[in-house]
């Protein structure tokens, strides 16, 4: 893991413009700051698709077409605290349906505490936690012969651009059989004046989110970013339903990442671009899956019409 990460980070930062993975805003004080992300009143996605798992659990269990007698695996591709899908998790245990949960995620720390959580929570749930990178984790999957349902949620998919989205979702239905669901949370495409403040909140949070990822870098790779050096800024375009993510240099400046054994330079006011958060609507997620194994079955929205959670079947 150490070594993709010095990949990754050597090879965004020599770039022209720099940027850098959100993949790594993920550890663990990373996690605590996106929990506190989640609670922020400016953050709506949360609780949009929050409400989706609460009022119209049966309606999403309905979608998957998964009767009472028959096993099948249920996924969640970065499952971070697992706060929404434990609705769905107790009525699902509550209505006895006969299934494992496996969530994956790329945090260890995440995936212990929610094992713990969900074993005081729902002790009668059979929990399999999967550590490391999505497509690996599934192909791990593509010989069972079981129903699978999976989950990707929060709208994680709008970390990619539309490309990127199509070839993952392409590559995600390698792995699974005709029938099989995949559930896919996203952010619908709304004004700026809601969108903004949701990636640049008033009291920081965000702000710290993303530069704690320069802290991780220090760290890890034994670097000497100075954090107040750099600033947070978050930029969206309505009309393409797309906000960006930046960390700004403040001046004039080199770091040196000493597990590299390079320095980087940055100009006054240079970016490094952290994050893509894709908004969609039923267009370009008709787009996204026409060349998948994919096709859309229904999609279940939240009362402000904000947040949709699209059932898209396997063929």
């Amino acid at each position: 893991m150490i070594d993709t990460f010095k990949t990754d980070v050597k090879k965004g930062l020599s770039a022209l413009p720099k940027f850098l993975s959100s993949k790594y805003f993920y550890d663990e004080a990373g996690d605590a700051l996106f929990v506190k992300i989640m609670e922020m009143p400016e953050y709506y996605l949360t609780r949009a698709e929050m409400e989706i798992f609460t009022i119209q659990t049966k309606a999403l269990i309905k979608a998957f077409e998964v009767e009472k007698g028959s096993y099948f695996e249920l996924i969640e591709l970065g499952s971070g605290d697992g706060s929404k899908t434990k609705k769905l998790l107790k009525k699902l245990v509550q209505e006895d349906y006969l299934f494992d949960y496996c969530p994956v995620d790329i945090s260890k720390h995440a995936l212990d505490h929610l094992k713990m959580d969900l074993k005081k929570e729902i002790p009668a749930l059979r929990v399999i936690p999967k550590q490391g990178d999505y497509l690996d984790i599934m192909a791990n999957f593509k010989q069972s012969k079981h129903k699978k349902i999976i989950l990707f949620l929060g709208s994680n998919i709008g970390n990619f651009s539309d490309e990127l989205a199509m070839k993952f979702i392409h590559q995600l239905g390698s792995n699974l059989k005709k029938s099989d669901i995949l559930l896919l949370g996203v952010d619908l495409i709304k004004s700026a004046e809601i969108v903004l403040p949701a990636y640049n909140d008033k009291n920081g949070i965000t702000a710290a989110f993303n530069l704690n990822l320069l802290k991780r870098i220090n760290k890890e790779l034994v670097a000497n970013f100075d954090l107040n050096k750099y600033k947070h800024t978050a930029e969206y375009n309505e009309e393409e339903g797309v906000s960006k993510s930046y960390l700004v240099s403040l001046e004039e400046q080199e770091v040196y990442i000493n597990s590299l054994k390079e320095s980087f330079y940055f100009k006054p006011n240079e970016k490094i671009h952290t994050e893509i958060s894709r908004k969609y609507n039923d267009d370009v997620i008709n787009q996204i899956v026409l060349n998948t194994d994919f096709q859309v079955k229904t999609k279940i929205i939240d009362a402000k019409a904000y947040f949709a959670d699209y059932i898209l079947e396997r063929f």
